[in-house]
């Protein structure tokens, strides 16, 4: 059931922006146990102007290879569900897409009750795997 917004530098070549949206979708799969065909990604290529961020907060560095990730998924997960997820996205964004995990941020959004997902025809579906 979640939904992905992935905001980067419109410099990152095409492929690499693959790479990075299906690291995330392995990710959910992987931590979350989401089914496969849940793959819901929006991705805005920006101008790196429009990317703010500064050159270091909390003591983590950051640079024009930023990537903001913003998953709307429903609530119901651990903290340690959260933690496992965050690690394996930065560890498959690194591994697949050579983005070092200091450059990506991630933002969860939990959305409760599933009257607030409508995945098409204008209903309220009931998905099992939340």
């Amino acid at each position: 059931m979640p939904l992905i917004r992935i905001s980067l530098s419109d410099s990152y070549q095409q492929e690499t922006i693959d790479l990075v949206s299906s690291a995330i979708h392995q990710a959910l799969i992987d931590v979350f146990r989401i089914p496969k065909d849940d793959y819901f990604h929006i991705i805005e290529c920006l101008n790196e102007k429009y990317l703010k961020y500064p050159e270091t907060y909390l003591g983590i560095k950051h640079s024009s290879k930023i990537v903001y990730i913003h998953i709307f998924a429903a609530k119901g997960r651990t903290i340690k569900q959260k933690k496992l997820l965050y690690k394996a996205i930065t560890d498959n964004i690194n591994a697949d897409a050579s983005i070092p995990p200091n450059e990506v941020i991630i933002l969860l959004n939990e959305i409760e009750g599933k009257e607030n997902w409508s995945f098409g025809n204008g209903a309220i579906q009931n998905p099992k795997h939340i």
